[in-house]
C-alpha cells in the first residue's frame, strides 16, 4: 500500500513523498511588499489538497493571508487552490505597449522631467496617503512596496516625473532589466487628474524607450482599474493575458 508522507524540509519548503519518491512540492515566498505568496507543483489533485492544508496549518501562526497567483486560464489549478479555502482578491490584465509613440502635450503650467529624490519621495507619501484612503494599498502591484517612513531604497533613475510650479504632481516608475521594460507604476495627484499628465508622462517615457532600441514595453493593470485600463488602450496596448491573485484569510480554512 503506498503512503503518502509529508515533510517541511525547509522554513518555506515542503514535500510530499511517496514510495521514497518526492511527488509533490509546496513553496511559500515572502515578497518585499511582506505578503506571503504560496505556489505547489504536483500533478495529483489528492497531493495537492494535502500538500496545500500543510502549508497553510504550518503558517497559521503568522495570522496574515497566504496569497497566490494563477493564470487566469488555467482552470484546474484555480479550482485547486478554491478547493483548499482560497478566494479570488484581484485580476489583473497583462498588457504589450508599443513604444513608437508621438509625446502627448503636457497641460499648460505642467514639465515632465526626470526625478531628484527629496520631491520624488514627498510625492511617493503624498500618493500613497491618497491610494491608502480610498481603493487602498492592496490593489497596487505586489511589488510597488508600501510606505516604510522612507527608509526603503527609492532610484530617481527609474521614474519621469511631472511638475507644477515646482512641485511634483505625477510619475513613471519603468524597470529595465527585463527582456522588455515594465512600467511598474503610474500615478497621479488626485487634484491633477484629468488633465492629461498620466498621458504626457507614459508617452514620454514610451517614446525614449523607443530612442534606447525598444520596441514595446509591459504593464500589469488592475481590472478594476476603468482610467488606467482607458489609458493603456488610448495608446494601443494590447491585452495578452491576465492572473488571478488568490488569497486564503486566517480562520476561513
Amino acid at each position: 500500500m503506498n503512503t503518502l508522507t509529508l515533510s517541511r524540509v525547509a522554513e518555506n519548503q515542503w514535500h510530499a513523498i511517496e514510495n521514497d519518491l518526492v511527488v509533490g512540492r509546496g513553496h511559500a515566498a515572502r515578497r518585499l511588499d511582506g505578503r506571503t505568496f504560496l505556489s505547489i507543483d504536483t500533478w495529483r489533485e489528492a497531493v495537492f489538497d494535502r500538500l496545500a492544508a500543510a502549508m497553510l496549518a504550518d503558517l497559521a501562526d503568522q495570522e496574515a493571508p497566504q496569497y497566490t497567483v494563477v493564470d487566469e486560464t488555467d482552470r484546474d489549478l484555480i479550482a485547486n487552490w478554491e478547493r483548499a479555502g482560497f478566494t479570488r482578491e484581484r485580476r489583473e490584465s497583462e498588457f504589450v505597449v508599443p513604444t513608437e509613440l508621438t509625446p502627448a502635450d503636457a497641460p499648460p503650467g505642467v514639465v515632465i522631467t526626470t526625478a531628484s529624490e527629496a520631491p520624488l519621495r514627498e510625492l511617493d507619501r503624498a500618493i500613497r496617503a491618497e491610494i491608502e484612503a480610498t481603493v487602498g494599498w492592496q490593489t497596487m502591484p505586489a511589488e510597488v512596496l508600501p510606505w516604510q517612513g522612507g527608509t526603503r531604497p527609492l532610484d530617481p533613475s527609474k521614474y519621469t516625473v511631472a511638475t507644477r510650479d515646482g512641485r511634483y504632481v505625477g510619475m513613471v516608475r519603468v524597470a529595465t532589466m527585463t527582456r522588455r521594460p515594465r512600467i511598474g507604476l503610474v500615478a497621479v495627484l488626485t487634484a491633477e487628474r484629468r488633465h492629461g499628465i498620466a498621458r504626457a508622462l507614459l508617452t514620454r517615457t514610451l517614446s525614449g524607450l523607443h530612442q534606447a532600441g525598444f520596441e514595446a514595453a509591459t504593464a500589469e493593470v488592475d481590472e478594476t482599474n476603468t482610467a488606467a485600463l482607458a489609458l493603456f488602450d488610448g495608446l494601443g496596448a494590447k491585452r495578452t493575458g491576465g492572473s488571478l491573485e488568490l488569497i486564503s484569510r486566517p480562520g476561513r480554512v
